[in-house]
């Protein structure tokens, strides 16, 4: 038996690797879905009878395989990848170092619950790297949800209070506390009590300051909520930095750490959900630096292991006493197969400067978009930072009455040319793995345009 790392094969550029000629993507063989994947689809159906999301329903295509940006299907259709699973593979699919690295592990060690092992104080110091000023303190879960339930733990642990306040259509999770700050249409049943949500600084959609300057009092209306609902009962504020489920929603640069010193004034939490905002998906390395906030504690997950399941909190060093009162132990949490996903995660991204290239992505990606919103009726709004993007479509501009009817077609005809993304009704999202090229993402949204154009004609606006 041994300890001693394997040196991972892959010595080249993720960017060269994981990008093909945009001349020569998409590559279409059969209609999408083709035959192999509606009868794969149809077999699945038979054990899961729709118990999947409306975007599996919308275009039932089964996937195979997949390498860097590309996806191919089992019918040998090739697509752009612009949902990268649901924002997890950042550095692509099916990177050959983190994949070594994860088979390594898998051939030393499995599970010793949360007792120490190499790869887990290695795991811990790679984060506490690039982790936000003192956010130093690490307990590993497996899914999203958790580690917002964990989140919630600690806040109760440090200040003796139970309610929590969050923010109309962010996403937390579907687990019981998780749920109780996430938006209805995502919960089952009743929400618990102490749980409240408030409208967020989403301008786009703000019914306090149409047609004037912004003056925040949608941050003003969350501290009368906190003290109208449960005055002195709160334990903390669960936030989207920047919004995944609704679609890239990036709030005015006064709003988040408005937010953080309402929390502060009230004695409660302040939970950043960064689960789908980490490691450089909005061009930084966490969507707490584009506000300048240290959260106290913060939620991550998706691209920390490129796909392998592996979430965790980061928690301030000066809740170390709350952390450790708030039962943190999992089965699976920071089993060494993680850890090297983790490991190598990170790795990667510093040496290759992959935070760097997704802000220029970026930067290039709203450019193009914001292009073709100009030349479209039903383009509302496209939005986001880095890799994390959105379009949002409406009946009318002046109106900006939602347009799901709109948003599905354009999903399903640019799926059978071959992009695949995900989609929320009216609201497109756009989130490529950050390491796609900029010429391969403009050949999507080549496509993307082409179906909005088509969904137009259809429609009557053109």
């Amino acid at each position: 038996m041994t300890t001693e790392r394997q040196p991972a094969p892959f010595t080249g550029s993720t960017l060269e690797w994981a990008n093909p000629p945009a001349s020569t993507l998409p590559r279409m063989k059969t209609e999408s879905p083709g035959p192999r994947s509606r009868d794969m689809h149809a077999r699945m159906e038979r054990h899961q009878r729709g118990s999947y999301t409306a975007m599996v329903g919308l275009h039932p295509v089964a996937f195979e395989s997949g390498q860097g940006v590309v996806l191919r299907d089992v019918d040998g259709n090739e697509y752009i990848d612009f949902s990268s699973g649901i924002v997890v593979t950042n550095l692509g699919h099916a990177h050959p170092s983190v994949a070594a690295a994860v088979g390594q592990a898998a051939t030393e060690l499995d599970n010793v619950h949360d007792f120490a092992h190499p790869r887990k104080v290695e795991a811990m110091e790679a984060l506490a790297s690039i982790t936000p000023g003192d956010l130093k303190l690490f307990t590993f879960f497996c899914a999203g949800t958790e580690a917002v339930e964990g989140a919630m733990r600690v806040a109760r642990a440090k200040t003796g209070k139970h309610g929590f306040v969050s923010f109309f259509n962010d996403y937390h999770g579907r687990t019981g506390g998780a749920a109780g700050v996430t938006a209805a249409q995502a919960s089952n049943g009743l929400r618990p009590s102490g749980s409240f949500l408030v409208p967020s600084g989403h301008a786009y959609r703000c019914t306090m300051c149409t047609g004037g300057p912004c003056d925040l009092r949608c941050a003003g209306l969350l501290e009368q909520s906190i003290g109208q609902n449960m005055p002195g009962q709160m334990a903390g504020v669960v936030m989207e930095l920047i919004t995944n489920g609704n679609g890239a929603t990036v709030y005015d640069e006064r709003y988040v750490p408005t937010v953080a010193e309402i929390c502060q004034r009230n004695g409660m939490m302040f939970i950043a959900d960064e689960v789908a905002t980490g490691f450089g998906r909005t061009g930084a390395w966490f969507a707490s630096d584009h506000y300048g906030v240290v959260p106290d504690v913060m939620c991550i997950g998706k691209g920390l292991g490129n796909g392998f399941p592996v979430t965790a909190i980061a928690v301030r060093e000066e809740h170390a006493e709350a952390l450790a009162s708030s039962f943190p132990s999992t089965s699976y949490g920071g089993n060494p197969m993680a850890c090297a996903a983790i490991i190598e995660t990170i790795r990667l991204m510093k040496e290759e400067r992959l935070v760097e290239h997704c802000h220029d992505l970026g930067e290039y990606a709203l450019g193009l978009m914001r292009d073709m919103q100009s030349r479209h009726k039903i383009v509302g709004e496209v939005r986001g930072k880095g890799a994390l993007l959105a379009v949002e479509l409406v009946k009318d501009k002046a109106t900006r009455e939602p347009f799901p009817q709109a948003g599905n077609l354009v999903y399903q005809t640019a799926f059978r040319n071959g992009v695949s993304w995900a989609t929320a009704g009216h609201i497109l999202r756009i989130t490529p793995p950050i390491v796609m090229s900029k010429e391969i993402f403009a050949r999507g949204l080549e496509i993307v345009e082409d179906a909005i154009y088509e969904v137009e004609r259809e429609f009557g606006y053109t």
